[in-house]
């Protein structure tokens, strides 16, 4: 079983606004994100929340009580949220709206073909979204510091992480400042 981590614990201190509460299409990123892991296959979702607490529908919300530190805090969190039952987690960041199922998707289709640690890529640089199999939790944890999050165990487990590229069906571009916000906003146009 696949579950999704979607992580939307900061102030979005540069954008002046929590970004899991931002408008983005008519939708709340939150939103938008929790959509995409489930409608990618992901069978429940976990959202990690922090400087604004707020309903997310449709899925299960923990808090962080420790977000300033970073994302690396809010990894372990939601780590600690998934069900015994989940198989793997397919992690997304809040701030990515064109990151969207048919990635998630492709992710879940290389651990059903025997990979343990997944990865999109966008003209082969590994970014977001991550799908790691729950032997792997505790470790991932363990080097999850300041504001890393995964990225120390994929390096460290560099000879595990099987490259998924997303260049057709996914855009890693991510909102930290008004300006990324409104860049992204005219590409995606109105919405309908």
């Amino acid at each position: 079983m696949s579950v999704g981590l979607l992580l939307a614990a900061g102030s979005g201190s540069r954008l002046g606004t929590p970004k899991a509460l931002v408008e983005f299409r008519g939708e709340r990123l939150v939103d938008r994100g929790v959509r995409a892991l489930r409608e990618g296959g992901c069978r429940s979702v976990i959202v990690v929340l922090g400087a604004a607490g707020t309903r997310v529908p449709g899925a299960v919300t923990v808090h962080n009580p420790e977000w300033a530190s970073g994302m690396g805090s809010s990894l372990r969190t939601g780590l600690e949220a998934v069900p015994g039952t989940a198989a793997h987690v397919v992690i997304a960041l809040v701030d990515q709206p064109f990151v969207g199922s048919r990635a998630v998707r492709r992710l879940i289709r290389a651990a059903g073909r025997g990979a343990s640690v997944a990865v999109a890529t966008y003209a082969g640089e590994r970014r977001n979204p991550v799908l790691i199999a729950r032997e792997h939790f505790a470790e991932v944890a363990r080097l999850a510091t300041g504001d890393a999050g995964a990225r120390p165990f994929l390096r460290a487990r560099a000879g595990l992480v099987v490259a998924v590229p997303c260049d057709d069906v996914a855009d890693p571009a991510d909102i930290d400042t008004p300006a990324d916000l409104a860049a992204l906003r005219a590409r995606a146009g109105p919405a309908t």
